[in-house]
């Protein structure tokens, strides 16, 4: 029951059980949403992490993932897919006179073309997400710096079609939920640079520069899946020093979830109790 609205259908029945604290309305293009906070005990709703070992991901702008088991996951590029009828929609829009009924019109099939690019982005990075957590434990992955890339006039658009601010969000909390670890390395992270072979760090390496060879083993590297399998290296070297309480090791100081010191405490609480 919503105050000055009454009593409202809802098309599924609610996920947890509990007492219901407050409902948030919110309008998306033409459709009405209500986000329901509920006081409950269950904390645990979603299953243990399957044990494959550790992960690597690379993000990019040719393919949203890669990951260091030789997968690749290019992404629907929902922005680019609809970018001309975008341009003629809002070309539409502006040529209505405004507060008319046309402009309403036309401002309302921008806005759910908006929606649709919005919707099939937010799923390909839940479908990514939820099975990277499901099959992995341990994922590495590297800090981004999303507002400088943005700076750049010729990749913002496609950095913005892939989503990385949001796919880094939907993995942590997703990654807590069933028990994981996200190592995140440091952006100074040698990660596409270096030979996952032998550790050798190449000077300098061009963004246009897609494959390279190593100059002392000879061992020819796919960039985004090289830096994929430098990622999976870091993440195993530095859980495991999380484990003891000591540093990460070459390559700067990695954020681990949970800390040493959380794993040291979560041994005291009981069953069902959070840190």
């Amino acid at each position: 029951r919503i105050p000055h609205l009454g009593w409202v259908r809802m098309r599924e029945a609610l996920r947890f059980s509990g007492k219901i604290l407050s409902a948030t309305i919110s309008r998306v293009a033409d459709r009405w949403f209500a986000s329901i906070t509920v006081d409950t005990q269950d904390l645990t709703h979603l299953p243990k992490a399957e044990n494959q070992g550790a992960v690597g991901v690379d993000l990019g702008v040719s393919a949203l993932a890669t990951l260091s088991t030789g997968e690749v996951i290019t992404g629907p590029k929902a922005h680019a897919a609809l970018l001309k009828r975008l341009r003629r929609l809002s070309r539409s829009l502006s040529r209505k006179q405004k507060g008319s009924a046309n402009s309403k019109k036309a401002r309302a099939r921008l806005a759910r073309l908006h929606a649709r690019i919005a919707n099939i982005r937010q799923d390909a990075l839940h479908q990514l997400t939820t099975g990277l957590t499901r099959r992995f434990p341990v994922i590495g992955i590297e800090d981004l710096n999303v507002a400088g890339m943005m700076k750049n006039r010729r990749l913002a658009r496609s950095i913005a079609d892939m989503g990385f601010f949001e796919f880094r969000r939907q993995l942590d909390y997703k990654s807590e939920m069933r028990g994981g670890e996200v190592v995140v390395a440091d952006r100074w992270f040698a990660s596409s640079k270096t030979c996952s072979c032998c550790g050798q760090v190449r000077e300098s390496l061009p963004l246009a520069v897609r494959t390279w060879t190593c100059p002392d083993c000879q061992t020819r590297h796919d960039r985004d899946g090289n830096a994929a399998i430098n990622l999976k290296h870091y993440a195993v070297s530095s859980t495991v020093s999380a484990c003891g309480g000591e540093g990460a090791g070459p390559g700067g100081n990695a954020r681990v979830k949970p800390a040493p010191s959380k794993q040291e405490v979560s041994k005291k609480l009981p069953m069902g109790s959070f840190g």
